[in-house]
């Protein structure tokens, strides 16, 4: 399913190559500082989700200042008929919010620039564009998700 997802043209334009992304989640696949979700509504698979610690790997230097504990998630919708309804904002809010309560002082995310659908999802979950930054795979906004998003207090 994971396969297939990747090579759908929506997901394979900003996650690039289908076969080398794949070796990628199966090699976390067993790594305890990724946390891989499967996301569904109704029963039914539509979406990927992982987390991670920012400072698990050393090679996120667009994170650095950002404070300890802070989670980083990467997502993607992949089925077609499931993208542009409301279900990608939904469930990065649900899991935004989940990842606060369990400690996270912040959760980021790291669209690619030009991927305004994504950035546009993202604002509706609650984040708020931090600044532009430059990663391993080019230009990104950096966004950031605190508690207070929703109406929830601020610390």
């Amino acid at each position: 399913m994971l396969r297939r997802w990747l090579e759908t043209p929506a997901v394979a334009r900003w996650w690039s190559d289908p076969d080398k992304q794949y070796a990628l989640l199966e090699q976390d696949l067993g790594d305890p500082r990724m946390v891989m979700r499967i996301v569904s509504f109704r029963e039914r698979p539509f979406a990927y989700a992982q987390d991670y610690d920012i400072y698990s790997w050393g090679d996120a230097d667009h994170f650095d200042g950002l404070p300890e504990g802070t989670r980083a998630i990467d997502v993607f919708i992949g089925e077609p008929d499931m993208i542009g309804r409301g279900h990608g904002s939904r469930f990065i809010r649900i899991l935004a919010e989940r990842l606060r309560q369990e400690g996270a002082p912040l959760v980021a995310i790291d669209p690619d620039v030009t991927n305004v659908r994504a950035r546009r999802a993202y604002e509706k979950a609650g984040f708020k564009l931090e600044s532009f930054v430059e990663t391993a795979e080019g230009p990104a906004a950096l966004m950031l998700f605190e508690r207070g998003a929703w109406g929830a207090t601020k610390e």
